[in-house]
């Protein structure tokens, strides 16, 4: 990762160890999340508030193959 910063790093970490609060994935991590699920968001529109940016930031992660960027970061339950 080039030109993030501390506050733009920090947002990654935070969407990826959300804990979903709703759906068939409640209680999960949201870098648990199945592709094909956030991909459903995706095209039916994320949430408008802060757990669809979190979500929307996700799927972006996941859909461009970055999540090993960030294993180090991710919260095991």
């Amino acid at each position: 990762m080039t030109n993030i910063n501390q506050h733009q790093r920090q947002q990654f970490i935070d969407a990826l160890n959300q804990i979903m609060p709703y759906g068939k994935y409640k209680g999960s991590r949201m870098y648990q999340l199945p592709g094909h699920y956030l991909a459903w968001f995706h095209r039916q529109g994320f949430p408008d508030n802060k757990l669809g940016q979190q979500m929307a930031l996700v799927f972006e992660i996941d859909h461009n193959a970055l999540m090993p960027l960030f294993k180090k970061y991710l919260i095991r339950d």
